[in-house]
């Protein structure tokens, strides 16, 4: 925390306010930050009335007083040029913008393959600014690196959701208001990755969480009921999509590349071969197949059907 403390002091930019929540710790952390607090006038230090991480985000947000809003993750660390990277970013696009930057993952022990491949493929996003672009895959708002206008994050919901996690939700509210990405080459972020993070230990993080909240969404925000819905993949993930459209009343057409599960049912739906794509009239497609080899395939496949990504078709993994 030490360490996350002190980027923040260092930032050249220097018209911060940083409220901090303390959430309910049994070590040192409190005694910590209120000595940081007494030295620096910007930091003010709270302590959780509720519980948890959105009860602490929705008490420092009612205790702010800035126009441009941002977060930060205890462990973390900025580079000290973040605030005025963003800040600067967000002056010259205006209001209902939201300014990113690249992110690097570090660990004090060994890093997993899965946090360095999710870093290069936010970080690819971002440089484009095209994060929405597959927003049903994963979080494409890094939680800890963005900033929006006070009255942008208002009208997006602010900390009001009880979704979680939290910062996925907020992702997709932020796509529902069409607050647009704005493109940036500089990492502005250090993200640590340790064991007990929530991302790795809370249920509210695992695959199921993740799926009805794409599903959710999807429909809400993407789905053409006058369009046929064709759910692409049969292993566990698709099985669960497919409970959930049911369970939202959603019809669908079924196909899969395994022969052995092609003519039959599931749930009480046929499940067709790939081929049966041709014979669908324009056609909106969930894909709930993970292998890459696999995307790129079916990404030809449905290119060649002149189906284009993110308004036909949609990859849920």
């Amino acid at each position: 925390m030490d360490e996350c403390l002190q980027s923040i002091i260092s930032q050249t930019y220097t018209h911060w306010e940083l409220l901090i929540v303390d959430d309910h710790s049994t070590d040192e952390s409190y005694n910590l930050v209120a000595d940081f607090a007494q030295k620096d006038a910007r930091i003010k230090v709270f302590k959780n009335s509720g519980e948890g991480i959105i009860e602490a985000l929705r008490l420092a947000l009612d205790k702010s007083s800035g126009q441009l809003i941002t977060r930060m993750d205890s462990d973390d660390v900025m580079t000290p040029n973040k605030l005025e990277v963003m800040s600067q970013n967000l002056k010259i696009h205006g209001k209902g913008s939201i300014a990113l930057g690249l992110v690097n993952y570090f660990s004090e022990d060994h890093l997993g393959e899965g946090y360095s491949n999710y870093e290069q493929w936010l970080n690819g996003l971002t440089k484009k600014g095209t994060n929405y672009s597959e927003i049903y895959k994963e979080c494409v708002i890094p939680s800890p690196c963005w900033m929006v206008y006070r009255e942008d994050f208002m009208t997006c919901g602010a900390f009001d959701s009880t979704t979680y996690p939290e910062d996925y939700d907020l992702a997709f509210r932020f796509y529902k208001h069409s607050l647009k990405c704005i493109p940036t080459d500089q990492v502005l972020h250090h993200w640590r990755d340790y064991s007990s993070r929530t991302s790795r230990t809370d249920d509210h993080y695992a695959a199921n969480h993740f799926l009805k909240l794409k599903v959710d969404y999807f429909i809400k925000l993407d789905r053409d009921i006058n369009r046929p819905l064709v759910l692409w993949g049969a292993g566990f993930k698709g099985k669960f999509c497919a409970k959930l459209l049911k369970k939202n009343k959603m019809p669908f057409l079924w196909i899969c590349n395994n022969p052995k599960k092609i003519g039959k049912h599931i749930y009480k739906i046929e499940l067709y071969s790939v081929s049966a794509l041709s014979h669908f009239k324009n056609p909106q497609i969930i894909i709930t197949v993970a292998n890459k080899t696999s995307q790129k395939q079916i990404r030809s496949i449905l290119e060649n059907h002149h189906l284009e990504k993110a308004l036909d078709y949609f990859f849920f993994c």
